[in-house]
């Protein structure tokens, strides 16, 4: 790894510094064009490093090939040091996009050559924008067979102006350079004059990074320490880490500083260690000073937001203000007849320290207490954020229950229901347009564009609740036969839009316990879709299928043959019983209505009613607000 910092006696001297957030609509290549770069300047990923997407370190974030969390870099380059922020493309996880521009003064938008600008790209742009930060653009995958960058420049453009129009931006600089390139190939131009020829390598974008475009760190005046503490980390050796941008001043190991909190709460404490990021990890230094990026330690007690400041001058920074949850799920301990078999964690205060960690960790999560002591409240900016964070629970040996996710409803000044609308924009085959516009016309999707894209494919906007949102995505990818692409992006609070359906057709319940048999499996195919397979155990009130009607139906998936009905040997026919496929937490909270949990343990995933006994619910379903 190089060596970014040399140290003189108790200093420490520091390249001149660039910070730079990559920012893209998920799947546009954001994280192996950081790969690239990394290993074009000269970075050692190291042998236990993966192949590709090496900043995607996290378990789920190689499993799943996005990124989850924002993460810090640097490289150097013609001796200028660059700390580069790769950050999350879902979004879902727009609260790590926005407390990472904190960091930054300058921003890489990445745009697909054949997608062009989607909701992500729209919502990091003007977050960028609101920000002032300076923006250039790569358009990325030039290389494709379907690419259409003379028609993605002009989006681009169209999209500069709508913001800063919509954000009343009269004097912004809309000169925004663009480059191109294949990250996946490893190069990158300035100017692209014909698509078929390849670049060399990405120094074209190195060298743009360190450029008077971008411009050196943004740093208030004055001796005195202000750093806005952006993100949190742990480490085994050194306790509780806060990472942040120093904005004035300058820090020094083993002095004493103040932390600044909430409500005009302070603290000091003594800096037990300070480091800056040098290419994948980290170099301790003795010193720090403005316009870098610090990692510190020494004070567990942070929350993302507060200001680190001088012992004798507390001067908080205004706290991190990003948008709020719109999507809420209660979190139970687990109440199942299979309790406490697969896991380790049963209780109530193991399940709410995981959630307020996960609530310090991410400015973007809330939580709070209901009146029921085993049940919490959970909020976030999706149903994808918040089971990525029931899938880290689950990994760390929890049993716990989740509900249907529900959109978090307002009232006007006239006592009027107000809910959260989505722009949701769809990529798919043109072919089938139809099939999902009567899908989303009855989720309360309003159609507001439509176009072509190439020959083939076709994109669709529609004005749509959130709440119609949810659970359309595995229906989504069954009508496109797995060829569509989905996205969305937060319009606002608008009038309600009336109840409907949490999902059209009902559910298969076992009417009491016992082990799945293929023989009762094989005779109820045609009744709906099953859920679970032969030998699984099941209860009375546990979801096992899908029904073909509206209505839910209770059966019994334990019966077996009758000894009296079996012939002679080889008379019988072989039971074979269709596949079935994983049932995973994604899917799970996607289908689940309001009367339904999701039962999850470290070894399985299961659907249950919140009445168990069929004599305590009713087999008719309603229309309901979610």
């Amino acid at each position: 790894m190089n060596d970014l910092t040399t140290k003189t006696g108790d200093s420490t001297v520091v390249l001149p510094i660039k910070n730079v957030a990559i920012v893209a609509h998920v799947d546009h290549g954001k994280t192996t064009l950081v790969d690239g770069l990394l290993s074009q300047s000269g970075i050692n990923f190291g042998k236990d490093a993966p192949a590709e997407r090496v900043m995607d370190s996290g378990e789920l974030e190689q499993e799943r090939g996005i990124t989850i969390r924002a993460k810090n870099c640097s490289i150097v380059w013609k001796g200028i040091k660059i700390n580069l922020l790769d950050t999350p493309g879902h979004s879902d996880f727009g609260g790590e996009v926005e407390r990472s521009l904190m960091m930054v003064d300058s921003v890489f938008l990445l745009v697909d050559a054949s997608e062009g600008p989607l909701p992500q790209t729209r919502f990091v742009l003007q977050k960028a924008m609101e920000r002032r930060l300076k923006i250039a653009v790569v358009i990325n995958k030039v290389d494709r067979a379907d690419q259409r960058v003379k028609e993605v420049e002009v989006e681009i453009d169209d999209l500069f102006l709508e913001l800063a129009s919509l954000l009343s931006l009269e004097d912004f600089d809309l000169h925004i350079p663009k480059l191109y390139a294949s990250a996946r190939e490893g190069w990158a131009v300035e100017y692209l004059e014909d698509p078929s020829q390849k670049g060399k390598n990405l120094h074209p974008l190195l060298d743009f990074l360190i450029s008077d475009f971008f411009p050196s760190p943004k740093i208030s005046p004055g001796p005195d320490l202000q750093l806005l503490v952006a993100n949190l980390s742990y480490s085994p050796y050194m306790g509780p880490l806060m990472i942040g941008r120093i904005q004035r001043g300058f820090i020094r190991r083993l002095e004493q500083a103040t932390w600044c909190g909430r409500d005009g709460k302070t603290k000091n404490f003594k800096v037990a260690s300070i480091q800056v990021f040098g290419g994948l990890g980290q170099v301790e230094v003795d010193n720090c000073s403005a316009g870098e990026i610090a990692i510190i330690s020494g004070f567990s007690e942070a929350e993302i937001g507060d200001t680190i400041c001088s012992f004798d001058r507390p001067d908080p920074l205004p706290r991190v203000e990003i948008e709020p949850p719109t999507v809420s799920v209660n979190v139970s301990v687990s109440t199942s007849p299979l309790s406490g078999k697969e896991g380790e964690y049963l209780t109530s205060r193991k399940l709410e320290e995981f959630l307020e960690e996960s609530c310090r960790l991410n400015v973007a999560l809330r939580y709070a207490r209901t009146v029921d002591p085993k049940v919490f409240m959970l909020k976030g900016r999706g149903e994808f954020q918040l089971a990525i964070v029931f899938e880290e629970l689950r990994r760390k040996g929890f049993e716990f229950m989740v509900s249907r996710p529900e959109v978090i409803m307002k009232t006007d000044e006239n006592g009027a229901k107000l809910e959260p609308f989505e722009m949701l924009i769809l990529d798919v085959p043109s072919e089938f347009t139809g099939p999902i516009t009567e899908k989303l016309s009855n989720r309360k999707g309003r159609m507001n564009n439509m176009v072509s894209i190439g020959e083939n494919r076709t994109r669709i906007e529609f004005v749509i609740p959130s709440r119609g949102v949810i659970g359309y995505r595995s229906l989504f990818l069954t009508d496109t036969k797995g060829q569509g692409l989905m996205s969305s992006y937060f319009l606002g609070y608008k009038t309600y839009a009336g109840d409907m359906l949490a999902r059209q057709n009902g559910a298969l319940i076992s009417d009491r316990a016992g082990h799945a048999t293929p023989y009762a499996l094989f005779n109820l195919l045609a009744v709906g879709r099953q859920f679970i397979k032969p030998g699984e155990a099941v209860y009375e009130g546990m979801v096992v299928g899908e029904h073909t009607r509206t209505n839910d139906s209770n059966i019994n998936v334990v019966r077996e043959k009758h000894l009296s009905s079996v012939r002679t040997a080889g008379k019988d026919e072989n039971i074979i019983l269709p596949p079935i496929a994983p049932r995973t937490l994604e899917w799970a909270l996607d289908w689940i209505d309001d009367d339904e949990w999701v039962e999850v343990t470290p070894l399985n995933i299961r659907i249950r009613k919140k009445n168990l006994k069929q004599s305590d619910r009713s087999v008719v379903r309603a229309l309901r607000e979610s």
